[in-house]
């Protein structure tokens, strides 16, 4: 799908705030991809983010797969915009046990209020790719001047 860029400064923008997302530097995740209405996020498997039984906790492969849809949503947005969500939905498809993981956003549908997105977390292992979770986002753009 091809979609209409409003900023072409979008990466930039992109860069930017995520250097900003203290979540994420405590995860040790970092942007992998940027292209219009996409982003990828990597993260290594931590200990210190796991559940009792070894396997990375939902919560922090839901926060890597939010974060690359609302910036998979920032990316389509006017330069004095910003995304927050408003609503997901998360399904936790197989035990989080990878050295890496990869959540890959992808707008569904742009919209000049809301955004629909579309994550998929995979695990990395080698050349494996284990599909962990899908996560279906609803994402609100707010002028930047009340988002902070």
């Amino acid at each position: 799908m091809t979609f209409k860029v409003r900023n072409e400064a979008y990466a930039n923008l992109v860069s930017e705030n995520f250097s900003r997302q203290n979540l994420m530097k405590t995860l040790g995740a970092e942007l992998a991809h940027i292209a219009p209405g996409e982003i990828s996020i990597a993260m290594p498997y931590s200990r210190d983010f796991c559940q009792q039984n070894g396997f990375l906790h939902a919560g922090a492969i839901s926060s890597i797969a939010d974060s690359a849809n609302g910036y998979a949503a920032l990316t389509l947005c006017e330069a004095d915009m910003d995304v927050l969500a408003v609503e997901f939905k998360i399904n936790l498809l197989a035990p989080a046990k990878a050295p890496r993981f990869l959540a890959e956003g992808r707008v569904l549908r742009p919209g000049r209020t809301l955004t629909v997105c579309m994550a998929h977390v995979y695990g990395l292992d080698g050349s494996e790719r284990i599909a962990v979770a899908t996560m279906l986002s609803t994402l609100i753009h707010r002028p930047i001047s009340t988002a902070r």
